[in-house]
């Protein structure tokens, strides 16, 4: 059984945001290939830039050469519960604009992008954990050229807090908190 992590807001917030968390714990069943087609077209209908749409992907499932090779590059301390993903993204943005000039909002709309990536995939009851803690120099090796490595995505089926070592087991369960409005809002009334 997976738990609720149903964040308490101090204004109305929609569900899919408030329920949106980034598990540790995945539950060992597969995402099809559809319900992947499925959230990575969520992600294109993002904003951009001049509509240019820079995010790329390269999806790795577990069980896959592939899946080994980016585990392989995420941190100490993301290995050891990251590898039982159902799914490892490598999300990924172009670096220029399709006439050549450099695109310096890319990674902001590489990270929207992200964004309905996720809440899509929450709204299949797949959880998603972004991680930046990764060797870049490995995926940009990896990618074609001309694209910068941003962020990898951990993805599957949420699952018991039970089956996480410590310290993940502690962290699974802890609250989830976020700063109130009056600390990150520049003009607070």
């Amino acid at each position: 059984m997976s738990i609720n992590k149903t964040a308490t807001t101090q204004y109305p917030v929609i569900d899919l945001i408030r329920q949106r968390w980034s598990p540790r714990s995945f539950a060992d069943k597969a995402i099809s290939p559809d319900d992947m087609h499925t959230i990575l077209e969520a992600a294109s209908w993002s904003f951009s830039a001049m509509n240019e749409q820079p995010w790329r992907y390269a999806v790795a499932y577990r069980g896959t050469a592939l899946f080994d090779t980016f585990s392989s590059w995420l941190a100490a301390g993301n290995q050891p519960w990251a590898k039982h993903a159902a799914a490892l993204v490598l999300s990924s943005t172009v670096t220029s604009f399709a006439s050549g000039r450099p695109y310096p909002d890319a990674l902001h709309d590489a990270g929207a992008a992200n964004m309905l990536l996720t809440l899509q995939a929450g709204s299949m009851g797949i959880g998603v954990h972004p991680m930046a803690g990764f060797d870049k120099a490995a995926a940009e090796s990896f990618l074609p050229e001309g694209l910068q490595p941003v962020i990898m995505l951990a993805m599957g089926y949420p699952d018991t807090h039970e089956k996480l070592d410590e310290p993940y087991r502690t962290r699974e369960l802890a609250p989830r908190t976020r700063k109130s409005l009056n600390e990150f809002l520049l003009n607070a009334e």
